[in-house]
Formats: structure tokens, sequence, C-alpha cells
């Protein structure tokens, strides 16, 4: 079997197990940033580097549905794009909180367990991949935190710090 009838097969999957489809992507995805762009730890971040809201969506809904239906819509490269955000753990808990309480609003239990579970991951891919970028080796279960949000690099002034209670 080739890997596109895989895909179509695991994509068949995912679809009958959750109802997960484009048209849910996009609810999904216009109401968590509306939600973004009104929050105060996240709103400036995204004031500062989204110039074209409308593309942004555009782009995140085919990111989502590459991640969540595995389409290969998206092209893009997040982790270039996150790198030299001024961002750390606090922001990105503050992220999967907002997403996971708009997936449970949005969607239905299966489908809301489904994009929560791949945005876990991806939150913390890239929170690996900045403290990486600035000097700060994360162990099992470490967060990364920076000191010094306001300079040109994130991290400059590091400390990781250990616990899922958000400590």
């Amino acid at each position: 079997m080739s890997q596109k009838n895989r895909r179509a097969l695991i994509r068949a999957e995912i679809v009958s197990n959750t109802g997960i489809d484009e048209e849910l992507i996009h609810r999904l995805v216009h109401a968590f940033y509306a939600r973004v762009r009104e929050d105060s730890i996240l709103a400036p971040i995204f004031d500062s580097h989204v110039d074209d809201w409308g593309a942004h969506l555009e782009n995140m809904c085919a990111f989502w549905s590459s991640v969540a239906l595995l389409t290969g819509r998206y092209h893009g490269r997040p982790m270039e794009k996150h790198l030299p955000l001024p961002i750390d753990a606090h922001h990105f808990d503050r992220w999967l909180a907002l997403l996971e309480d708009t997936a449970r609003q949005v969607c239905g239990p299966a489908a809301a367990d489904h994009f929560i579970e791949r945005a876990r991951r991806i939150a913390e891919s890239l929170e690996m991949g900045i403290a990486t970028q600035a000097g700060v080796l994360l162990g099992k279960g470490e967060r990364y935190i920076s000191n010094d949000l306001k300079g040109a690099r994130v991290g400059r002034i590091a400390e990781v710090y250990r616990g899922e209670s958000g400590e």
C-alpha cells in the first residue's frame, strides 16, 4: 500500500472517530484566534508579528488541517517562525489553556481531545526549540522560563523549572 493510500485510510479513520473536517477546523481556528487577539498575554506577541490576520488565519487553517487530518496543506516552517519570538513556558501555557478551552467549546469530545493532544506536542516541541536556541538544554519535565523577554533574543538570562503544576 502506498503512503498516499495509508494517509487516506488514516484520515478517514480520524474523520470517522472524531468528526473533524475542514469546516470544524475553520470554526476552531477562527474562534481560538479571536480569543488570542483579546488575551493580555498573547495579543501583544501576535500584534507585533501578524500584519495580515486574514492570511494568518488561512495559514493556520492549513496548518491544523495538516496536523489533525494529515492533509499536507501546510508547507511552512513553524519552528523558524517561533524562534525569534519573545516567548517562554508561560506563553505556551496560556496558548494551550486558550486552545483547550476553545476546543472544548467548539468541538465534540473526541475532536477536542484530538486537537488538544496534538497542540500539547506542538507546544512542547516549540518550547524545547526556543530553549535550545537560547542555550538552555531542557531535560524531561523541565520548562523554559526567560527572565529577559525585552531583549532581541529570548533567554539571555534563563532558568529552568521542573514540574507540571506550572510553578
